[in-house]
């Protein structure tokens, strides 16, 4: 496992994917939960089974892999479904994460978790990296790239941490409201000091 782990985490709209791309690019190991949380609900897997058998066909597409859009409508609406939900996913994301973990071969890797802070992930990291915006630019940028109504990403944003307690939490912070050439300046300039954290 990498020696070094940096957590990026950030609310839904924020542009983890748009940092993590930049520390990518520069040869540093990133791995994903919301990659891992795909893995452990594809077709075959324990955890897809659980769900389908919980809730049935209505979440399963003709080619019966999960209908991610269905469910996210039924656990939000539902917290007890929500906690459920997390109970049967969240100890195997973590085993598919650590696994990711475990084969990077960089200086330090990235461990990108919009939940990083909601679960025990964090405990993974030896630093916290928030990229974070104002909440009403979360709401824009999840409207125009998810095709979620606004109401449904504000749940999101309801069961995810708090703006300012991910502020207070997070060891260094990227406000991701400026250009992509700042951005890139920014990933540089964290990417030597993560490099000199070792």
């Amino acid at each position: 496992m990498a020696d070094f782990i940096v957590g990026l985490t950030g609310g839904i709209g924020s542009g983890k994917t748009a940092v993590s791309d930049r520390f990518a690019k520069l040869g540093i190991a990133v791995i994903d939960a919301d990659i891992a949380a795909r893995v452990v609900v594809a077709p075959g897997r324990p955890a897809l089974v659980e769900i389908a058998a919980r809730f049935g066909d209505k979440v399963l597409l003709q080619d019966g892999s999960l209908n991610r859009a269905r469910l996210r409508e039924i656990v939000f609406a539902e917290p007890s479904e929500r906690l459920w939900l997390e109970s049967v996913t969240h100890p195997r994301i973590r085993d598919e994460i650590i696994d990711g973990l475990s084969r990077a071969e960089s200086p330090y890797a990235i461990l990108v978790s919009p939940l990083l802070m909601e679960t025990d992930q964090h405990q993974l990291c030896q630093r916290v990296l928030l990229v974070d915006v104002p909440e009403n630019v979360q709401l824009e940028r999840a409207s125009a790239r998810d095709g979620v109504s606004r109401e449904q990403i504000e749940a999101i944003m309801a069961a995810q941490t708090s703006r300012d307690a991910r502020r207070a939490k997070a060891d260094d912070i990227i406000v991701n409201d400026r250009d992509l050439a700042w951005l890139d300046s920014e990933v540089a300039r964290l990417h030597q000091l993560y490099l000199s954290c070792r």
